[in-house]
C-alpha cells in the first residue's frame, strides 16, 4: 500500500504537503537509493540529513523532495500542470 498522497506530488506553490518520514522512505525505496546516494543526489552534507528526514526529526526541503520524486519515476513535480512537457 502506498502512503503517497496527491498533495505530496504538487508544485510547492500549489499547497504542497510535506511528506512524513515513512513516505520519504517509500520514495527512497522506489528510487533504489541508499541514504548516502540520496544525500549525494540532493546535495546535503551526508546521510545524517536523510536519516533525519526519514526519522521525522527534520522536514525535507521541497527541492530535495522533488529530486527524490524524480529519481523514483514520479515525474517533475515542480512543474505546474500547464508547464509539464507534452508527449
Amino acid at each position: 500500500m502506498t502512503l503517497l498522497k496527491p498533495e505530496h506530488l504538487r508544485p510547492f506553490a500549489e499547497k504542497w504537503e510535506r511528506p512524513t518520514g515513512e513516505v520519504i522512505a517509500e520514495v527512497l525505496h522506489r528510487a533504489g537509493l541508499t541514504g548516502v546516494r540520496a544525500a549525494q543526489l540532493t546535495g546535503v552534507a551526508d546521510d545524517r540529513s536523510v536519516r533525519r528526514w526519514t526519522g521525522d526529526e527534520r522536514g525535507i526541503p521541497y527541492a530535495a523532495w522533488a529530486l527524490l520524486c524524480h529519481a523514483a519515476g514520479l515525474g517533475q513535480i515542480w512543474l505546474q500542470q500547464q508547464d509539464a512537457p507534452r508527449d
